[in-house]
């Protein structure tokens, strides 16, 4: 697939003749919320075979082999030119589609109120073809060691007929908010963890959860070893069944770094017992705070290479933010930015005749614009956002990725699941 940016005075129709595509394809493929007004700096995935590649200054047929991972040789043949010819500034050359590597994706889904809504399960409907595991959240743990269970719908339903694992994540948030105390009596009480551990079972096979998910998060330090003991017993258990064990991770970069999110989660320890996490790499621009990208390529990776002195990369995946936020500036504490999906933000750049720009270093799109008296900055997720992550993944051999969360439009995503990876079901 070609991934193709908006320039000025370019229309769809021009576009699809470039690619030898068609409008109604390019429209369906995107789901476009805007194929009449086009954005300057919009991504859009033009749905072909292999791409193109057009010639840079400075560019050599070796250096372009490396950026598109195809050996120059093949280049050269596919183009029908010599590999000695100088390169013409902006000449196009076509790059084959190259091999697909195998890869597991998960995706958290979080009902509302008593019901799941229409919008979810439409989300999980279209998600499902693509996903390895379904995370109904949350599985609310008490402190008598019972659950609260989330509302499911058809959830279940829609994950079994798309041959998704079932994944049961289990929190410790009492009224929204994680709680360390919750924590601390699932951790260090031994009859309320038996009597945890006895229900969990109970329910997963009642509903056919095939991977327990822990998502225990603001833990105190001290419960560090405890949570770590917690793991080790509850694997030894699930294993009797024949279920997988996995936990969620805060994306650290040492072992000892400090802050009540990080401390008790052991990387180390996790890698060994488990089997696989899910580290949150996403959530640097955060509702709560001043405006900037959701998931910067550089700290995600930062945080996945200190991942990988403690765990293999076959235990480790990549968490991913399916959404974006629109600041009110000057950003003021106590202030909340809106969560707006990638669609969203394309139409309110449409709606304000403003250009999409792209942050190289981040890899992550954003724009500015103003409306009833207040600027906005916004900062979304895209076609070369999502594909720099599934690249970094490639490289450094990740298991998988794991999206928080369904629900928020991103139609591009998948279309590029397809173009890179063999999604493993189980």
């Amino acid at each position: 697939m070609q991934i193709h940016v908006v320039q000025p005075n370019q229309s769809l129709f021009g576009i699809a003749q470039a690619y030898g595509s068609t409008v109604k394809d390019i429209v369906e493929s995107n789901e476009l919320p805007n194929p009449d007004n086009l954005v300057v700096g919009q991504s859009l995935v033009i749905p072909i075979v292999g791409s193109f590649y057009y010639v840079q200054p400075g560019d050599s047929l070796w250096g372009i082999s490396q950026k598109v991972g195809v050996p120059y040789q093949e280049l050269a043949r596919v183009n029908g030119i010599s590999p000695n010819v100088p390169l013409q500034v902006n000449q196009r050359l076509y790059v084959p589609q190259k091999p697909k590597v195998r890869a597991e994706f998960n995706a958290y889904v979080e009902p509302y109120g008593k019901e799941v809504a229409p919008n979810l399960e439409e989300s999980a409907k279209e998600a499902a073809p693509y996903l390895t595991y379904l995370a109904p959240f949350s599985f609310q743990a008490k402190r008598d060691g019972t659950l609260q269970e989330p509302p499911m719908g058809n959830l279940l339903q829609i994950g079994k007929d798309n041959g998704n694992v079932l994944m049961m994540a289990i929190t410790n948030q009492e009224n929204g908010q994680f709680n360390d105390e919750l924590g601390r009596i699932l951790l260090n009480d031994m009859a309320i963890q038996d009597k945890f551990l006895n229900n969990v079972v109970q329910t997963a096979k009642k509903y056919g959860f095939r991977d327990i998910h822990f998502d225990f998060e603001y833990l105190r330090p001290q419960d560090r070893e405890a949570y770590n003991r917690f793991l080790r017993k509850a694997k030894q258990r699930f294993n009797q069944e024949g279920w997988l064990l996995s936990t969620a991770l805060a994306p650290k970069t040492s072992a000892d770094q400090k802050g009540k999110w990080y401390e008790a989660h052991d990387y180390k320890a996790h890698g060994e017992i488990v089997d696989f996490v899910v580290i949150m790499t996403y959530e640097w621009g955060y509702s709560g705070g001043p405006s900037m990208p959701v998931s910067p390529i550089g700290p995600v990776r930062d945080v996945i290479e200190y991942a990988l002195t403690e765990m293999p990369a076959s235990k480790i995946m990549m968490g991913q933010n399916l959404y974006g936020y629109d600041w009110t500036l000057p950003f003021e504490p106590g202030t909340t930015a809106k969560a707006v999906s990638p669609q969203q933000a394309i139409q309110i750049a449409a709606a304000n005749n403003v250009p999409i720009e792209y942050d190289e270093k981040a890899q992550a799109p954003f724009f500015k614009y103003s409306a009833d008296g207040n600027d906005h900055e916004v900062w979304f997720e895209d076609a070369r956002s999502i594909q720099a992550k599934f690249d970094l993944m490639k490289e450094l051999k990740l298991r998988g990725m794991s999206y928080w969360k369904l629900g928020l439009s991103f139609p591009q995503n998948w279309l590029l699941i397809t173009d890179n990876f063999n999604v493993v079901k189980r």
